[in-house]
């Protein structure tokens, strides 16, 4: 028994012997790398045509070894971290889309809904292929934004390559002040039957969520259409708390896994105001990302709503932001998001229950729409009510995608009833 036991304490040893010289070898690779790092630097402060501070130098290495990483990891330098901080503050000067780097090509995530952009025609997954003429090819997605920001009332020229139509095309944009408004429309389309359109996860919208509820359930609320569509995501704890109204308390809304065990963190479910009693319908697209996809992967999982429309971005990752002593800041990708069922968003996405493609009407399917609806009018004898008015005109108004959803809900509110 003691040979044995001292036999355990041996492998012990050297196991932790082992480790220790792992360490060793790693310190000792990385400040041969630092040294290398340094050399470099040398010769370009003595060598370079130009001179160059070692600020310059430092921050361009700093650019570089983050954008190395991935496409959501940025250094940011004192400038471009005082702009990100203004940005989420909700308004800044722009042409009001969402961008990122896929497959090495800037990539529109979704244009924000009512801004300059989304008037203009930009549609999610358009790739930006020049900017006022320069290619964006090698252009990070911090150069990008700049870019892309300006004054109000000035313009900028972005082409774009549309793969659906394999065209390129070309938009001439007039910068705005970007207000977001987290709610874009809280109503009835018809008895029974609510819409909300969610634009972006922001500071305010667990309340503007709970209001806007509460005012639908005042009115006969009987099934619910949660609009995420072309929505680009926000703050994580938001979509957690938005997801929670509609999930029993305590219930896992969204984890996050990482190299850090202090990244691995499971999210639940605060529900105080127990909206559970109604069939939802979550509408979602190629738009909808980061905290859109956490809250249609938590309902889908509960099986707490039906998914319908087109798969989703697939942004999965979290970034923590480390300010630095100097006033810039280091933006990481830290951990990635996880469903419930502990599915992974990041780079799949969340695929809908029921797909269908969104249907843009042609000028001539309108032309169609206005002689319908004025031989209904010389057609119809009985008088209508004005709210018997506003719902038809309300319905064709509706896009082919949301359509689909009100017939879906009603069915499983009829279902229910019965």
């Amino acid at each position: 028994m003691a040979s044995f036991a001292i036999g355990i304490a041996a492998h012990n040893i050297s196991f932790a012997e082992k480790q220790q010289e792992q360490q060793k070898q790693k310190t000792d690779d990385l400040y041969k790398e630092l040294e290398l790092f340094s050399d470099a630097i040398s010769v370009i402060r003595t060598d370079y045509v130009e001179e160059k501070t070692s600020k310059d130098l430092i921050y361009g290495a700093l650019k570089g070894m983050l954008s190395s990483l991935d496409p959501y990891s940025q250094f940011m330098d004192t400038d471009t971290y005082s702009e990100m901080k203004v940005e989420t503050e909700g308004e800044f000067g722009g042409i009001g889309i969402e961008i990122t780097l896929k497959d090495d090509l800037l990539t529109i995530i979704s244009p924000i809904d009512d801004t300059p952009a989304y008037k203009a025609g930009i549609k999610a997954g358009d790739k930006i292929v020049k900017i006022d003429g320069s290619t964006t090819k090698d252009l990070t997605l911090i150069d990008a934004v700049k870019k892309l920001r300006g004054k109000p009332g000035t313009d900028v020229t972005i082409i774009v390559l549309r793969e659906s139509d394999k065209k390129l095309l070309e938009f001439t944009i007039t910068r705005a002040i970007i207000k977001i408004a987290s709610i874009k429309k809280a109503e009835m389309l018809e008895p029974g039957i609510g819409y909300i359109r969610l634009a972006e996860f922001q500071e305010n919208t667990p309340k503007d969520m709970s209001d806007a509820l509460k005012r639908l359930e005042a009115e006969g609320l009987k099934g619910l259409i949660l609009d995420l569509r072309n929505n680009p995501g926000g703050l994580l704890d938001v979509a957690v708390d938005v997801g929670g109204k509609f999930i029993q308390e305590g219930k896992i809304i969204v984890s996050t896994k990482g190299r850090v065990e202090g990244q691995n963190i499971e999210f639940k479910s605060r529900n105080k105001n127990n909206h559970l009693d109604y069939p939802i319908v979550v509408l979602i697209n190629g738009g909808s990302a980061s905290a859109s996809e956490i809250v249609a992967g938590a309902l889908q999982d509960y099986k707490r709503a039906i998914l319908l429309g087109t798969k989703s971005f697939g942004k999965g990752s979290v970034q923590t932001v480390v300010p630095m002593p100097d006033g810039s800041a280091i933006r990481l990708t830290t951990s990635k998001y996880f469903t419930p069922n502990g599915r992974s968003i990041h780079g799949l996405g969340i695929m809908p229950d029921i797909i269908i493609e969104y249907e843009e009407k042609s000028p001539k399917d309108k032309e169609v729409d206005k002689e319908t609806a004025l031989l209904e009018k010389l057609m119809d004898s009985k008088e209508k009510t004005p709210e018997e008015k506003a719902g038809e005109k309300k319905k064709k108004e509706l896009d082919n995608q949301l359509l689909r959803a009100v017939d879906v809900l009603k069915g499983i509110v009829i279902y229910n009833g019965k």
